[in-house]
């Protein structure tokens, strides 16, 4: 009914003015917000996005992985020691 409506409507715009999250299981909150309905072909729908979402968290943590080798490569090493730091400097007289 259209009472019921508004209730849902009411505690949804309540949530969201004090910041609360809701997983809108239900079919009313679904159709309020304009979401697909938990219902029909609406679960076939979210399985297809449960998968691409999956697929796309393991192409970013690729990347991200990807990202880090690089900076990693890019920086420099503060391990390495160089000659003139253990006292080994060139001289005239080391050339010959």
């Amino acid at each position: 009914s259209a009472a019921s409506f508004q209730e849902t409507t009411r505690v949804l715009t309540e949530a969201a003015v004090q910041g609360k999250r809701d997983k809108l299981v239900g079919l009313k909150e679904n159709v309020i917000v304009g979401r697909l309905i938990p219902a029909g072909t609406g679960g076939a729908t979210q399985r297809v996005r449960r998968i691409a979402h999956d697929r796309d968290m393991e192409v970013i943590e690729a990347r991200r992985s990807e990202a880090e080798h690089a900076a990693a490569l890019a920086a420099p090493i503060d391990d390495m020691v160089a000659d003139d730091e253990l006292g080994l400097v060139e001289t005239p007289e080391s050339r010959d």
